[in-house]
């Protein structure tokens, strides 16, 4: 086995089980405070919000494993959970868990979505078929029970699922449940995305209320998302919901790795050297007070260092999944947006006033909203808040300008080539050597995107003129 002092153990790349990490010694950034500081506050319902792959997942699989009944109490030795010991005597191990991701909700229709959602559910009440037996349960308490391991299941039975989970699980242990939903925004992206939106409000919105509203069985709840999705779509009347955004102080070390962690991580696999680039590349974000790198930009950066010759660094986060977020904001930016972002582009800020708690219908409303959710997305960070709300906006790292170039690179040529007329008119000046008619085209279409002189040096303040070129060129007949 690795010694658990150096960086010889295997990276947990792309892993999210924390039992799975701990009992196989993978290398884990100790984030086990989350759990101090959650019992301390005692807010009946949290909500964090953070961008994709900052770790919400393998907290929620932490939190799952310090709490659960039966749990291997081994697996938090040496952490800073352990430190404290009259918590973990009251708590570790104590409390029956209910724990569902809804991130795998992605489906062309609401029926589909449906079925996903009673499949989470089956899944997560197979858990507990020992409640089947339970002489502290009534037949009819069974009976209840019993409906949710039912693939064919009711509107009814779904939107109560959860709360009768908690109430049978409390009556059989003795104690009240804690839930924890992971990722509980993505089923409404998808549904807007496909156009089942309403309906999903629908049902999210009373699988929420029967579960965290009035539920007596309740011990505590915890869910996690990146977006803050506006009270009166989904959070009606829930009065005690406390939400931890990335603007909160609180909380604010435990999603995204400290500079210290990093520091701490490339000498543990014998690679300090590379700490500025890694700075450069990944670090940025600001999250409350603290500034954070991105983890799983850090984790796939040390892998590649300490398994490989390459040393240039890549885009992982930014190529983990899909960037349509830019590539619409510009499609919708009018001339002072664009001039802005081209400003964030050259390593400068903006200022804007944000909402934290839109609605997905109100998304593409205005492109003051869509600020607001490169925001929230971690596409953009902060750079320091004026009194009057407004917030200093910055591109985060050199991986996140990068992709901004290449995303408004390819929107330019797409741009370019849908303008038929323009071109036209392009290549007739072409053909009549008409530079003067040549150079009108040209500025035509530099006034109607992102400025030319974008980049923040100057081989890349060339790429936009270069993509423009190219795009008007690569239709030449």
């Amino acid at each position: 086995m690795p010694n658990r002092s150096t960086g010889t153990k295997r990276l947990p790349i792309g892993m999210e089980n924390f039992a799975e990490i701990r009992a196989n010694d993978f290398y884990y950034v100790d984030k086990t405070g989350v759990i101090c500081d959650l019992l301390l506050i005692g807010s009946k319902v949290n909500l964090f919000t953070r961008p994709r792959r900052f770790g919400k997942s393998l907290n929620m699989s932490m939190l799952q494993c310090f709490f659960e009944l039966g749990t291997d109490s081994t697996l938090f030795d040496g952490l800073r959970i352990s430190e404290e010991t009259a918590l973990c005597d009251e708590y570790l191990g104590k409390y029956p868990v209910i724990s569902v991701s809804l991130k795998g909700i992605n489906a062309p229709s609401f029926r589909i979505a449906f079925q996903m959602a009673v499949s989470i559910v089956n899944a997560e009440a197979r858990r507990f078929q020992y409640l089947l037996d339970s002489d502290r349960l009534t037949e009819a308490d069974r009976r209840e029970y019993a409906k949710l391991l039912r693939d064919d299941m009711e509107e009814a039975t779904l939107y109560n699922s959860l709360k009768t989970l908690s109430e049978v699980l409390e009556k059989h242990h003795g104690r009240p449940a804690i839930i924890l939903i992971d990722e509980y925004d993505v089923p409404l992206a998808k549904a807007y995305d496909n156009g089942y939106y309403d309906k999903m409000v629908f049902l999210v919105r009373n699988l929420f209320e029967q579960a965290l509203k009035t539920n007596h069985s309740l011990k505590f709840a915890v869910l996690t998302g990146c977006m803050r999705i506006s009270k009166e779509s989904i959070f009606t009347g829930l009065n005690n919901l406390t939400v931890f955004s990335i603007t909160d102080e609180r909380f604010d070390e435990y999603f995204g790795f400290t500079d210290a962690e990093v520091r701490q991580m490339l000498e543990d696999y014998g690679v300090s050297e590379y700490y500025e680039t890694t700075r450069e590349w990944y670090d940025g974000y600001r999250f409350g007070a603290k500034k954070v790198y991105s983890p799983w930009d850090v984790i796939n950066w040390c892998d590649q260092l300490a398994t490989t010759s390459d040393r240039m660094p890549q885009k992982f986060w930014a190529n983990a999944s899909g960037n349509d977020i830019i590539r619409g904001f510009a499609e919708q930016a009018d001339g002072a947006t664009r001039d802005q972002i081209g400003t964030l582009i050259e390593g400068g800020s903006v200022r804007k006033k944000l909402r934290q708690d839109l609605t997905y219908k109100e998304l593409k409303d205005s492109i003051e909203n869509l600020w607001s959710v490169l925001f929230t997305t971690g596409y953009l960070t902060q750079r320091s808040r004026e009194e009057d709300g407004s917030y200093e906006l910055v591109i985060p790292n050199r991986e996140l300008r990068e992709l901004f170039i290449t995303q408004i690179d390819s929107w330019f040529r797409d741009k370019v080539l849908d303008d038929t007329d323009g071109l036209r008119a392009f290549f007739a000046a072409i053909r009549a050597e008409d530079a003067e008619a040549m150079e009108n085209c040209l500025i035509d279409y530099m006034e109607e995107s992102v400025s030319y002189l974008d980049g923040g040096n100057v081989e890349e303040k060339e790429n936009f003129y270069h993509g423009l070129k190219h795009g008007m060129l690569a239709s030449w007949k």
